[in-house]
Formats: structure tokens, C-alpha cells, sequence
């Protein structure tokens, strides 16, 4: 955040530079600032895009796990006994 703040100071500051002068000096000097402004911009799309994808990916990894949770919520259990099966079924009768 701390550079976010410093970034647009730094846009301020030459948009001001730019507005109050118009010798060929300034014009040079305004061209140099526009074309920081512009490279900063791009960092901080850059930088958007990147949070982006990574926010993207996150929610993919959720949604993954989230599928595979109810995939196996709604799958049956492969050695359950049966429903209506006694419960001494197995026990030896004397």
C-alpha cells in the first residue's frame, strides 16, 4: 500500500510539472515524467494481473477440493455391511 501512495505522489507531482511550463526545457522533462508515468502504470497492471491469477488459482484449488469432497461424501463405503444384516450374523451358534 505504502508504494501504491508513493506511485500516485510521484503521478501527482508530474501531471503538476506538466501543467506549469511550456518552455522546451519543461517539455522534455515532461516527456521524461509521462514516460515514468507510463512505466509505473504497467508495473502496477502488471502486478494486478499477477494477484489475479493468483487469486484465480487459489479459487480453482477450492473449487477442486471442493469437488472431490463431494465425491467421496456420495460415494458408498465398498465394505459396509448390508442394511438389514443381524448384528451377530457372524457369531458361531453353540
Amino acid at each position: 500500500m505504502k508504494k501504491v501512495i508513493a506511485l500516485s505522489a510521484v503521478l501527482v507531482m508530474g501531471a503538476l510539472g506538466m501543467a506549469c511550463g511550456d518552455s522546451a526545457a519543461n517539455n522534455t522533462a515532461n516527456k521524461s515524467v509521462s514516460n515514468a508515468m507510463n512505466s509505473v502504470a504497467n508495473a502496477a497492471n502488471a502486478a494486478a494481473n499477477a494477484a489475479q491469477t493468483a487469486a484465480n488459482t487459489m479459487a480453482n484449488v477450492a473449487n477442486t477440493v471442493t469437488n472431490s469432497a463431494n465425491a467421496m461424501a456420495n460415494k458408498p463405503a465398498t465394505n459396509a455391511p448390508a442394511a438389514n444384516a443381524p448384528a451377530n450374523a457372524n457369531v458361531k451358534k453353540p
